[in-house]
């Protein structure tokens, strides 16, 4: 096997992928993607469509290492990641603390704006209060607190078909949660900005402008191809890029990220510097072919496959486990 960006030797992977989440079709491309580029670079990978069973098998399994590429729940909150600590195994991206804290938007908020990280106000709003009458003034964004992908998130605005007050019979996330966050809408512009740790430390690597067709970057615009147009590097000032990767990279480290993570932000144009806010920070990041990390790393000349093995060694430095590949530098 040649050297790559990572040096490794070769290693087997578990690759965690599926579970029951309502983001297992991401999560089974992602899966998907990464063991097949491990296995391009010689590793033997097990490949896992997580179950209840799921530590059973990976014991079985034995891996060097696990690649994490759940989406959602229970592979993004910490509840693999306290499995894996248990035992004793390395794995890709955050650990258990930080999976705690990010996927929980609320948790997120509290840890980064005492910081000077801008995020949009708002407040969690029990469900049934909705039906008489709005949190906020529209138009405002519900979304649910712990879930990824924009699954769950409306706009409520003052021509939403969902009534006013929002009626129980319409579609939308208060069918499904208990729970939502409530937040103002900020007008303008979607940017993401992806961060990557690596042998020589850890950097924000670029900011994309994602521009849906139609409607706004819900689910299926962010994985259907062809409903959005990546904008990559984004067309935007250099104050508000050096402002992204700022606060991105500033996210990533407060709250503890591993590997990488991926900050996504509002831009209200007409305001200028004041109008960015971040939206989240999320520590499992697709790794699909549409995946908007792969994207940014592309750019900066990092392969989908180095990029797939670049995580696999900060999973073992972390651990302490990175072992030198015979006649590799460093």
């Amino acid at each position: 096997m040649s050297a790559t960006a990572a040096g490794l030797p070769r290693l087997h992977v578990a690759v965690l992928m599926g579970g029951w989440a309502s983001e297992r079709p991401v999560s089974l491309m992602s899966g998907t993607g990464v063991a097949d580029a491990l296995e391009e670079r010689g590793h033997r990978v097990t490949r896992i469509d997580m179950g209840r069973d799921v530590a059973l098998r990976i014991a079985e399994a034995a891996p060097d290492v696990v690649f994490n590429a759940l989406h959602g729940v229970p592979g993004e909150d910490g509840t693999v990641q306290g499995m894996l600590d248990l035992m004793g195994l390395p794995y890709t991206h955050s650990g258990l603390a930080t999976s705690v804290i990010a996927i929980d938007k609320e948790l997120t908020k509290q840890a980064l704006v005492p910081h000077g990280i801008p995020m949009p106000g708002g407040r969690i709003v029990a469900t049934r209060t909705l039906f008489d009458g709005d949190p906020l003034a529209r138009p405002y964004v519900l979304k649910p607190v712990n879930e990824g992908s924009s699954v769950g998130v409306a706009i409520v605005t003052d021509q939403s078909n969902c009534g006013n007050p929002i009626r129980r019979d319409a579609p939308g996330p208060w069918q499904q949660f208990d729970r939502l966050l409530a937040e103002p809408y900020i007008r303008g512009r979607e940017l993401t900005t992806a961060v990557l740790a690596g042998p020589d430390g850890t950097r924000a690597l670029g900011v994309t402008e994602l521009v849906p067709k139609s409607g706004f970057y819900d689910f299926e615009a962010k994985y259907t191809d062809g409903l959005t147009e990546h904008v990559c590097p984004a067309r935007i000032p250099p104050a508000i890029a050096r402002l992204c990767c700022d606060y991105a990279l500033r996210a990533h480290q407060l709250l503890g990220c591993r590997g990488t993570s991926r900050s996504d932000f509002r831009w209200d144009d007409e305001v200028g510097e004041d109008g960015l806010f971040l939206l989240e920070t999320n520590t499992q990041p697709g790794m699909t072919r549409l995946s908007l990390v792969p994207e940014q790393a592309r750019h900066c000349g990092i392969s989908y496959a180095d990029l797939v093995e670049l995580l696999v060694a900060d999973a073992l430095r972390h651990a302490g486990r990175l072992p030198v590949r015979e006649g590799a530098d460093g």
